[in-house]
């Protein structure tokens, strides 16, 4: 434990170096939303381009881990959905609850620190993870947040959800990255050097922007944001273990499986939340409360795949 313990801490002091950043204002706020484009749109995205090239879908795709993952998932997205309504919450907090207490930061921390931690082999299951998440939950808090405040749902809607999609450049990176490999294309050398240096600045550039966006946020609602940390740190992995055992997924690519759903709450979730104005401050006291714990929580989980 303590040995992963330490191998974890520069991941997670490379986001308190972005934490001191922003909060000291020696980074502005305008400064980490141009970091986390650049990490967004360029560096990540040549990251997983060139993951994807280097892999066939063939090799990637696991229909087991993909059902399995959808099953976990959905069962916390269920169980914070129930909680929500109990509480007498309306259609649009609910599911902004829910997408909180379901979704980690697979693409700006899983995909760095996971492949680092638990080898190249991880890349494959973590960008199916990260897919489902995208396309999948991505679209369905668009659906529940929209359809509940038009009360009907309509072909405009499914139409934006597919440009969204397609606009997303983890999306577009992965994509192409497997249409070359499927072309089996070779990666002339400058460009493979290139997509290397490039993703190369993905690591801590994703890692400080984590960092410098969490000095933003502010811890209110605190009960709240616990309930929905537990879920993201502890119920998702739980359940999502639980589903890998049920369909019997390889045990390397289950452990990947689980550290990704044992990650804290992602960002996206509160640009989703101010962009509709429900409920940002909940949303952000669960991704500050939530990353700090995951310090602990993560390590434990990566210790116990490893140690699997």
């Amino acid at each position: 434990m303590l040995a992963i313990f330490l191998k974890t801490l520069p991941f997670f002091a490379l986001i308190g170096l972005g934490y001191w950043a922003g909060r000291t204002r020696f980074f502005t706020a305008e400064a980490t939303a141009y970091l986390t484009k650049f990490v967004f749109y360029f560096a990540l995205s040549a990251m997983l381009f060139r993951f994807a090239a280097n892999l066939s879908l063939s090799e990637v795709w696991d229909t087991r881990l993909v059902i399995a993952y959808l099953w976990g998932t959905a069962f916390v997205y269920g169980i914070a959905t129930l909680v929500g309504f109990l509480r007498g919450l309306d259609v649009s907090t609910t599911a902004i609850e829910a997408q909180t207490a379901a979704i980690g930061n697979v693409g700006f921390l899983g995909v760095p620190m996971l492949t680092l931690l638990l080898g190249p082999e991880a890349i494959g299951p973590v960008m199916l993870v990260l897919a489902v998440d995208l396309i999948v939950f991505s679209s369905l808090i668009v659906i529940l947040i929209t359809g509940s405040r038009d009360g009907r749902m309509s072909r405009a809607l499914f139409g934006s959800i597919g440009l969204g999609l397609l606009k997303n450049p983890m999306i577009v990176a992965i994509v192409l990255g497997f249409v070359w490999s499927g072309f089996a294309i070779p990666i002339p050398v400058p460009m493979n050097e290139f997509l290397a240096i490039l993703g190369g600045a993905a690591t801590p550039g994703a890692l400080f922007a984590i960092g410098a966006s969490l000095a933003t946020k502010s811890a209110e609602k605190i009960h709240i944001a616990g309930w929905l940390s537990f879920c993201k740190l502890a119920l998702h992995p739980l359940l999502v273990g639980i589903a890998m055992l049920v369909f019997k997924v390889d045990p390397y690519k289950a452990g990947v499986a689980i550290s990704a759903a044992a990650l804290p709450v992602a960002g996206n979730v509160y640009m989703l939340a101010q962009h509709y104005g429900v409920a940002p401050h909940r949303v952000s006291a669960a991704i500050l409360i939530s990353t700090a714990v995951s310090i602990v929580t993560v390590s434990l989980i990566v210790a116990w795949v490893l140690a699997g």
